[in-house]
Order: C-alpha cells, then sequence, then structure tokens
C-alpha cells in the first residue's frame, strides 16, 4: 500500500459483519480499527426493551460517539478503518424510528438539526464500504453472536433498515462506495473471500475509477 492516510468506513445493517470485516481489514493493511460502542453503551438494552421511550436518547448517544471518533479519525496522521459512519445514524436509523412511530416529530426534527451542525464540516470517508445482506442472514448471524439484547429484534424492523440502506447507498455522494454482496461470501472463515475484498479495497482506492463500484 502506498503511503497514504486513509480513511475508510463499513456500513451495513445489525448483523451484516460489519466489525468484523472492520477488524480484519485492520489487519491486513495495518490501519487503526474504530469500532462502534455496543458493550458500553448505556442505552441499547433499553432501547430494544422499548424503542419509543429510548430512540432519541440512543441515537444522541451514537451521534455524540461517533462525531468524537470522526474527530479522533481525521486529526490522526495514520490510516484508518471505521465501523459504521456517521452518516448511518440520520440516514437510516434515527428515520426508520420515527417513521415507525418510534421517534416523534419533535424529537426527530431536534436530532436531524443537531446532525446538520455538528457534521457540515466533517471530512467524508474516501471510501465507504456498503455489506449488502439479506433478512434471513441478519437473522442468523445476529442469533448466532448471541446478545441478549438483540434477541427480541423484529424482523420488520431489520426489513426496514434494509430499504433504507438500498435508498441511501443509491444516493451516497461523499466519496466512493464499494457494495459486497455478502450472502454467498464468508470472509471470517475463507481466505479467497477476504481476498477477493481486500483486492476490490485496493482497487477503489489506487484508481480513478467510477465513485459507484458494485460487485
Amino acid at each position: 500500500m502506498e503511503k497514504r492516510k486513509f480513511f475508510v468506513t463499513v456500513a451495513g445493517n445489525i448483523g451484516s459483519g460489519k466489525s468484523t470485516l472492520t477488524r480484519l481489514i485492520s489487519d491486513k493493511f495495518e490501519w487503526i480499527p474504530f469500532y462502534e460502542s455496543v458493550t458500553d453503551n448505556p442505552y441499547l438494552k433499553d432501547f430494544y426493551a422499548n424503542m419509543k421511550r429510548w430512540s432519541f436518547n440512543l441515537q444522541i448517544y451514537f451521534l455524540a460517539h461517533r462525531f468524537k471518533i470522526h474527530k479522533e479519525i481525521t486529526e490522526l496522521d495514520k490510516s484508518v478503518i471505521q465501523d459504521r459512519s456517521i452518516y448511518e445514524d440520520v440516514e437510516i436509523f434515527a428515520k426508520n424510528l420515527h417513521k415507525l412511530g418510534r421517534m416523534e416529530n419533535r424529537d426527530y426534527e431536534t436530532y436531524t438539526s443537531l446532525f446538520t451542525e455538528m457534521t457540515h464540516y466533517l471530512k467524508h470517508p474516501d471510501l465507504l464500504i456498503y455489506l449488502r445482506t439479506d433478512i434471513e442472514t441478519l437473522l442468523k448471524q445476529i442469533k448466532l453472536r448471541g446478545r441478549d439484547f438483540e434477541k427480541n429484534i423484529e424482523k420488520n424492523y431489520l426489513e426496514e433498515l434494509n430499504g433504507s440502506y438500498e435508498e441511501w447507498i443509491q444516493r451516497y455522494k461523499f466519496g466512493k462506495c464499494l457494495v459486497i454482496e455478502s450472502d454467498n461470501i464468508d470472509f471470517v472463515k475463507s481466505d479467497n473471500d477476504l481476498s477477493y475484498i481486500v483486492e476490490l479495497v485496493k482497487k477503489e482506492l489506487f484508481t480513478d475509477g467510477p465513485l459507484f463500484y458494485s460487485e
């Protein structure tokens, strides 16, 4: 890899394998990984028990956490890879909570206004990797990792999130976007599958090819 600073982020639905791919790519390229706040998140358990009550609190927590991480990333002089981007909070999760009636209008308007002001001056990632994953795969992987607070996630909720991801990816304009069809590959157990993704990442970072690339 050239001695340049890269900012790469991995996007995808709950259970798509973002954290794992972040770790594997960081190992391959010797990049600094930044992970989503899950185990130390003070709101997730309450949120999954009562989404309407805790949706605003959770989204504000994630916004503050990811804004802090995003600033740290841009201030570093080394390449980084991030587990979930700050843009997914407003484009996917807050939007769906509002759409499903689990976030009130005034809370959603306050949140989106705050998001816009906070992110206006942030540096965009050089590359966004989107893990496109179908519902059955998501449900299987969520079950396998066995987090208690995720055991009651509704299938309909995941379907709504997937729909929002597809809409967002089609109009993503902040930088290059690499879409990985992840249902039929296993980048954890297969070195070939991981190498395939690594080569796609290299291609996107070191060529002036199309803004949007799907494989």
